[in-house]
């Protein structure tokens, strides 16, 4: 099981080192965490992983860096927003379940409103 405070508190440690708490607004924070999911994107944009599995290692640590990044800019932005990561997730997974219900959602990717 991850442990998102500990990691929130270790990003707090980095940021007050560095004295970077002062760059750390909501608006860039998630500026850089777009930035970082683009980033993501990128590597993935003119590859083709037909069965969508990852076998080269360099690759994987590319990807599995740029996911780390993707999670910590998260971690650190919902600490400064006082949202607590894992209430909002379940929150989330209930209103989703309720907007995607199996019945009419089951093997079908159209959005809530089309189905």
């Amino acid at each position: 099981k991850m442990d998102d405070y500990k990691i929130k508190l270790l990003l707090r440690e980095f940021a007050k080192e560095r004295d970077w708490d002062q760059f750390h607004s909501l608006k860039n924070l998630v500026c850089a965490l777009s930035v970082e999911a683009s980033e993501l994107l990128e590597i993935f944009q003119w590859i083709d992983l037909a069965d969508e599995k990852i076998n080269d290692v360099a690759l994987k640590e590319k990807i599995s860096d740029e996911v780390a990044d993707i999670m910590l800019y998260l971690i650190r932005f919902a600490d400064k927003a006082d949202i607590n990561l894992e209430e909002a997730c379940l929150k989330k997974i209930q209103k989703n379940s309720k907007k995607y219900p199996v019945d009419l959602a089951k093997g079908i990717s159209k959005k809530y409103d089309e189905l």
